[in-house]
């Protein structure tokens, strides 16, 4: 059983959690954490006690591990009361699957800025936290679908800032826990990895920048030499066309964008966030709370069935 996270109550966790159960119940086997009340009227729901109970009724009702919130569920307005909650619920989660009684985890979206100001969130976002209640120093973040893989080696930092934060080291640990992750997660026995440059055309040879020269190509170098199998540095505006694309398993990016706008602009609504490097599976739907659109039944949930069957297919893999 996979257990799936509530996430922020007041956005479209609950809605997506119980249109995922719809289209995946008998197939998929996940648990909710959260409270049952605030999933959707005329959604058959199961509390259990457990999380063994849920297979004896995932096929007739939405299983879920009760977790009760204060307050009602108010769509599109986020309470302070309820923001510990969201962080327990996780916290909940990830000690089921390092316990063995969950195969996997899937988290639905949180917000940062409700659980700041309501419960002191002191974590710059959900993949933090789950490294901290892991006892990870270092995890890696890939946005996965059937069309791409991708992993930025920065993340959530100002795009002027990237240089600085590009180090060897940084680089080269990015590249070795994705390489373990395709190999030990997904079943890719070789791993063949294209990794961009930082500078347009990939620096051409030093005019437009020596980040490629200094810092990238050295550690591509040491990593080939020890056998894995590396394409780069290349210019970023020519990795994502579709030929280009049949010739690597995974792309490792520079910076937040130069990853995430390729792989949503090819497959927005199939793109699942998952961590790589933590012991455990976890898997999360690639997009926020949606405020605008929470409890007006109309949230797509096609992100989320794909990080259930992608945890499913890890946990698999794993086993």
């Amino acid at each position: 059983m996979i257990a799936l996270t509530c996430g922020e109550p007041a956005g479209i966790g609950p809605e997506i959690a119980a249109r995922a159960w719809t289209a995946l119940r008998g197939s998929v086997p996940f648990f909710l954490i959260g409270d049952p009340a605030h999933v959707p009227e005329g959604v058959p729901v199961a509390v259990i006690e457990t999380p063994e109970g849920a297979a004896g009724v995932m096929a007739r009702a939405l299983p879920v591990l009760a977790h009760p919130f204060p307050g009602t569920r108010t769509p599109g307005h986020p309470q302070a009361a309820q923001a510990q909650g969201v962080i327990d619920v996780i916290a909940r989660g990830v000690a089921l699957v390092q316990a063995g009684r969950a195969t996997a985890l899937c988290t639905a979206p949180i917000h940062k800025q409700a659980l700041q100001e309501g419960a002191g969130f002191a974590f710059p976002g959900h993949t933090e936290f789950l490294a901290h209640l892991a006892g990870c120093a270092r995890v890696v973040m890939m946005l996965a679908s059937p069309e791409l893989r991708v992993v930025p080696v920065t993340i959530h930092i100002p795009l002027a800032e990237v240089p600085g934060a590009l180090t060897a080291d940084l680089l080269e640990e990015t590249i070795r826990i994705t390489h373990a992750a395709l190999i030990g997660d997904f079943g890719i026995p070789a791993p063949r990895l294209a990794v961009a440059g930082l500078n347009p055309h990939a620096g051409e040879g030093g005019r437009m920048g020596r980040q490629e020269i200094e810092t990238i190509a050295p550690v591509l170098d040491r990593l080939r030499a020890g056998g894995m199998d590396l394409r780069g540095p290349l210019s970023a505006d020519t990795m994502f066309h579709a030929r280009a694309r049949a010739g690597y398993d995974a792309a490792i990016c520079m910076y937040h964008d130069q990853a995430l706008i390729p792989i949503k602009t090819l497959d927005f609504d199939r793109g699942v966030n998952v961590t790589l490097g933590l012991p455990f599976i976890r898997t999360s739907p690639d997009h926020g709370t949606a405020f605008d659109i929470a409890g007006q039944g109309v949230a797509n949930p096609a992100s989320l069935i794909e990080a259930l069957r992608l945890a499913d297919m890890l946990a698999r893999a794993r086993t």
